[in-house]
């Protein structure tokens, strides 16, 4: 779908600031960033449907202690939007220090600004399991195997 520049410009804004402010309680209120059918895929999840995506941003409350994205670029190009971010969090169980997962998300509008496609690009090995205690060595020791 294709909107005038300034109108995709300021769709963008608004989902960024957003996306930046996210809390649990704006979760009762996902229907003004998507619509009804929108669809989500992530390394985790591909679900469709605003009641999933919704339990999708519960989960991460409830799993993660301080939760927060940091858009650190915003390109929006017709309806199709890119973001890059990091994301910033503590694990809630085992007391680990601040963590970030760096990724990318593309972003497809509907007519009126909110989202109807969400894509997130991340890489989950080099960005969560090479974190953690056990499975962190074996994913390091493949990587420097799999190297040229």
């Amino acid at each position: 779908m294709s909107m005038d520049p300034a109108q995709a410009d300021a769709a963008l804004a608004r989902i960024v600031a957003r996306f930046e402010a996210l809390a649990p309680a704006d979760l009762d209120r996902l229907h003004e960033l998507y619509t009804e059918d929108a669809a989500f895929k992530d390394p985790f999840n591909e679900v469709q449907g605003l009641a999933a995506i919704r339990r999708i941003f519960g989960h991460m409350f409830d799993t993660l202690d301080g939760p927060r994205f940091v858009v650190t670029e915003a390109v929006a190009r017709g309806g199709a939007c890119w973001l890059a971010w990091d994301f910033h969090y503590r694990m809630r169980r085992g007391g680990r220090s601040a963590q970030t997962i760096r990724g990318a998300s593309r972003l497809a509008l509907a007519a009126d600004g909110r989202i109807a496609v969400h894509r997130d690009y991340w890489d989950a090995a080099e960005e969560l399991y090479e974190k953690l205690p056990l499975v962190g060595g074996l994913m390091r020791w493949l990587k420097r195997r799999a190297r040229a």
